[in-house]
């Protein structure tokens, strides 16, 4: 392993290698065969426990300062470890490598756990967060990550000012103002720790890993689609239960489900309703649900399209997509219609006097013709292919739009990519319009008004959008590039401000402006499915962090 200073990194890196080339030579068909919890399985150092996990998509990257991949953050989550941590199957905070936190106005003191190591066997200490939030944010850093996702900026870069130790333990974090989602914030995936050793040398963090998680990499086999960690031995918590986690890539929903039905895998996620009849019609596995803190959206890219840029063209495409039709009938109602940028299960962000749009194709066409599209125009809808949470069925979805569309003269092509190069191709703002779709990082309102639809740049004078992706510190997290002042000031005292009933009266004044001025079509909010094989035990469904398979036992 590149980076490694010890024996026993060494030994990890020739079973990485040795493993990969094993896989390589190896169909994805008959590994899915034979890797089961059979004592006699010598695939794994034990194989007695393996749990083997189904999912849409491979993770493209390792770095969690790299992505803001939910794929990436399903194995990242298993490996490192935040400041904090959300509750299992809950949003609390709770402990992770900071034991106590106070935060009064724009000052944090933390204290941090003194019996976690790497898994390398390095120490913990404060020196490993500083160089982790450097690399993340500060370009005079020598170790400053170029690539790194929008995440750096919008969850710690605008908010911390400066960050002093009183030993290894202990942090004393002064912030640029008083910002209430900040303790949130270190519990997300993007701000997890690394190590400062790695971080310093020429570690290679897309393609490895070493953290302080309750597992560790043993196997990348980008090739196949598939991971394999073990145990952390070094693991500071209670865990693992398992004695190897397998992530499996399964492109479609039915080969998953099939997958968990037919003993090939325990945990499968992202089911479309098909997949979902698959599971519930089987004798060893259930599907198990919590209402998810998400939304699915299309969003236009005002940078782009000129027509996108009148307000009275965006709500005329709002009434005339049928978004009742896709939850009820493509979704099979596993999901429910959006009215707003917040779900409801964040509910001093979600603004109940706010219906969805109403499908109305003769109000839409009206809108049309009073802002000079009565003849309709047209623009290319990209999506993904792989169906996430929010979106179990993106391909049908846009099939969807598209008709609904045809019917008020507006003809979309529609631009299907994989998963990878979709986030690549809508983040540089390539795209006329975008189904998109965000699962919450921290269940605060900031992120998803902030995160989604503040530019964090001041918009050229007399307009409400950028002009381009490409401008220095915009937030390309927002893919319409709206840029309303109104709802961008209201989101900005949201954040300064700590009581959470005059927090909510903001947010509900900018859920009014978002839901007038419709930068997205708003199109549901999906509950978190999983399915779950009969051998399974203590497995926590979250709809936020996670999966939490270290809990996770198996008979």
């Amino acid at each position: 392993m590149e980076g490694a200073t010890n024996d026993d990194a060494s030994r990890r890196s020739f079973l990485k290698a040795t493993g990969t080339a094993t896989v390589a030579a190896t169909s994805m068909g008959s590994l899915a065969g034979c890797l089961d919890n059979d004592p006699d399985d010598d695939e794994g150092e034990t194989g007695s426990a393996t749990l083997r996990y189904g999912r849409g998509a491979h993770s493209q990257t390792l770095d969690p300062q790299n992505s803001t991949s939910g794929e990436v953050a399903k194995v990242t989550n298993q490996i490192y470890d935040g400041l904090l941590d959300f509750e299992p199957g809950g949003s609390a905070l709770v402990e992770s490598l900071a034991t106590d936190w106070e935060m009064e106005g724009d000052s944090v003191t933390i204290t941090l756990r003194e019996d976690a190591q790497f898994d390398d066997g390095t120490d913990f200490t404060a020196d490993d967060f500083i160089a982790t939030y450097r690399r993340f944010v500060d370009e005079d850093y020598e170790y400053y990550l170029e690539e790194s996702s929008a995440y750096g900026p919008l969850m710690l870069g605008n908010w911390i000012d400066s960050i002093e130790t009183d030993g290894d333990y202990t942090l004393n974090i002064t912030l640029t103002q008083t910002y209430a989602p900040f303790l949130r914030n270190l519990g997300m995936f993007a701000t997890a720790v690394l190590p400062k050793d790695g971080i310093e040398s020429d570690f290679d963090f897309n393609g490895d890993a070493n953290g302080t998680g309750p597992f560790q990499l043993e196997t990348l086999d980008n090739a196949n689609g598939r991971i394999r960690l073990t145990p952390n031995e070094n693991y500071w918590g209670e865990g693992p239960e398992v004695d190897e986690v397998l992530f499996l890539e399964y492109g479609e929903p039915n080969s998953r489900a099939q997958a968990l039905t037919e003993d090939e895998v325990e945990i499968v996620d992202t089911l479309n309703p098909s997949a979902i009849s698959i599971v519930e019609d089987s004798d060893t596995a259930t599907i198990e649900e919590v209402q998810g803190i998400n939304i699915g959206y299309m969003s236009f890219n005002m940078s782009r399209v000129e027509a996108f840029r009148d307000a009275r063209v965006r709500r005329a495409i709002s009434h005339a997509i049928d978004t009742e039709s896709i939850v009820t009938e493509v979704y099979s109602g596993i999901a429910d219609q959006a009215s707003q940028p917040c779900p409801p299960t964040i509910g001093f962000g979600h603004n109940d006097d706010l219906d969805p749009y109403e499908y109305d194709t003769d109000q839409a066409q009206t809108l049309l013709e009073e802002a000079g599209y009565g003849d309709g125009f047209s623009f290319t809808l990209t999506t993904f292919q792989n169906s996430r949470g929010y979106n179990p069925a993106p391909t049908s979805t846009a099939e969807t739009i598209r008709t609904n569309l045809s019917d008020v003269g507006i003809d979309v092509t529609i631009d299907d990519r994989p998963f990878g190069d979709y986030l690549e191709y809508t983040g540089a703002g390539n795209h006329d319009a975008s189904l998109a779709g965000w699962y919450t990082d921290n269940a605060d309102p900031d992120n998803f008004y902030y995160a989604l639809l503040h530019p964090q740049v001041e918009p050229p004078e007399g307009q409400d959008y950028i002009d381009s992706f490409d401008v220095t510190d915009y937030n390309t997290s927002n893919r319409s590039a709206w840029a309303n002042t109104e709802f961008m000031d209201l989101i900005e005292q949201g954040q300064q401000t700590a009581d959470q009933d005059e927090r909510q009266e903001l947010y509900y004044e900018a859920a009014q402006i978002a839901y007038d001025e419709a930068p997205w079509v708003y199109i549901d909010y999906a509950q978190e499915i999983r399915g779950v094989h009969e051998t399974v035990s203590e497995y926590p469904v979250s709809a936020i962090s996670g999966p939490h398979l270290h809990l996770v036992t198996l008979e």
